[in-house]
């Protein structure tokens, strides 16, 4: 028997559409961006919000017209590219940046604000330690608190964000930044959500299929407002963030804070200590709930792809050992090496994300490989200083693969093949 659809349906979805985006992570680097923006702080955070909430939930709805599969999206290059692309966003979110991030923000802002001494070493193996536990037994104690402290950490932001503009710490500076547009980009891919959405959109997949939303129309439909929903509900969130950030860009810059740093002081200003502990703990939790969820759909992901050949137990451990040895170069370190790589990664993933609405009219693979090949060399170039990049149209931007992506995809148009998608 069909499940029956509610009218509401589309909220409870989209809360759980937030639930999944919303993490500690993310909430690091709208505060920085509004710091370097100043009194240009809207402007940067529109940059960031385009580049990671409204390219995430496109990635979303493009998925769910498709197979919800990330194989559905990548496929149309050719079967190695596609499991070389997966890869290379599974070791982005998974062990390379977004799991070794958890425990160094963890760090941050749960430990380093304590009048104690603890060494960043001893307290990454212990975070990865609990992280094994939970992921090794695949607990679903981690549903449990996340289901929890999402509500939660939800609600201690929006308190510091009425009180911050409410009894804002001081006004807006000019801006330090030299390009706040691309700086509002930078870190929205940093947030790497996007990336994210490639395997969130699986769950969102059966979540709406569980409801009786088994019709393309249907499915896509209640996945856009759901987006909508959960994209409201972060606008403000993240809107709120960035203006703390740039309240106070008079006392705050760059050679003084960093992403997690700045946070705290935020906190630690407007509530003192307790305030900045309570936060420590919550950010603690989401973080290791984070940690666990990403780590483990990493190893399910290598299992599958070395056709089980390989247990899940050593994926497990071997994800978690490499997280903590990254971990302890510390956030910074973490997010200037994230840099260059997903500059490289996202203009190709954009860019199959876009045509991926046109699969129902274009059926030669020719205009996939050539629009991304294209993408990715000019990505490339300018990831490796070329200068000839920053004379190309939309360079300022950090769009400078834009044009070049057309280029080869028109290219692609003209070269027949044989195989069809």
């Amino acid at each position: 028997m069909e499940p029956a659809k509610r009218k509401y349906d589309f909220i409870v979805i989209g809360l759980a559409v937030f639930a999944m985006f919303f993490g500690a992570g993310s909430l690091i680097f709208p505060p920085y961006l509004g710091m370097t923006s100043g009194n240009d702080w809207f402007l940067g955070f529109l940059c960031f919000f385009f580049t990671d909430v409204g390219l995430a939930f496109v990635t979303v709805v493009a998925m769910i017209r498709g197979t919800g599969k990330m194989s559905g999206m990548t496929g149309v290059i050719g079967k190695v590219p596609s499991v070389i692309i997966n890869t290379v966003v599974l070791v982005c979110v998974g062990p390379l940046f977004i799991v070794p991030r958890s425990a160094a923000t963890t760090f941050e802002m749960a430990i380093v604000p304590l009048p104690i001494s603890f060494h960043s070493l001893i307290f990454s193996v212990l975070f990865f330690t609990i992280v094994w536990i939970l992921a090794i037994r695949r607990s679903r104690l981690v549903d449990v608190i996340g289901k929890y402290l999402t509500p939660v950490m939800l609600v201690a932001l929006l308190i510091l964000i009425i009180v911050g503009v409410l009894y804002p710490l001081g006004r807006a500076a000019e801006p330090t930044s030299s390009s706040v547009v691309k700086d509002g980009i930078i870190a929205g891919y940093q947030a790497m959500d996007v990336l994210g959405a490639l395997t969130v959109a699986i769950v969102v997949m059966a979540n709406v299929t569980s409801r009786g939303y088994t019709e393309k129309k249907e499915r896509v439909g209640i996945t856009a407002k759901a987006c909508v929903v959960a994209g409201g509900m972060l606008f403000l969130v993240y809107c709120g963030l960035t203006y703390l950030g740039a309240s106070v860009s008079q006392f705050y810059h760059v050679n003084t804070v960093n992403q997690a740093s700045l946070i705290v002081a935020i906190t630690n200003d407007l509530f003192g200590f307790y305030g900045t502990l309570l936060l420590g703990i919550i950010v603690a939790l989401a973080s290791l709930t984070t940690a666990v969820g990403v780590a483990s759909a990493v190893a399910a992901y290598f299992e599958t792809l070395f056709g089980g050949k390989v247990s899940y137990s050593v994926l497990i451990t071997i994800v978690i050992l490499f997280s903590t040895v990254v971990s302890n170069f510390g956030l910074t370190t973490i997010i200037r090496f994230a840099e260059p790589v997903l500059s490289l990664v996202y203009p190709v993933i954009i860019v199959l994300i876009v045509l991926s609405f046109l699969q129902d009219k274009i059926k030669n693979p020719r205009v996939y490989q050539l629009a991304t090949l294209f993408a990715l060399l000019t990505s490339f170039c300018s990831v490796g200083g070329m200068p000839f990049v920053n004379e190309m149209p939309l360079a300022a931007y950090g769009f400078e693969w834009i044009l070049p992506a057309v280029a080869g995809g028109l290219i692609g148009v003209c070269i027949p093949s044989k195989r069809k998608i």
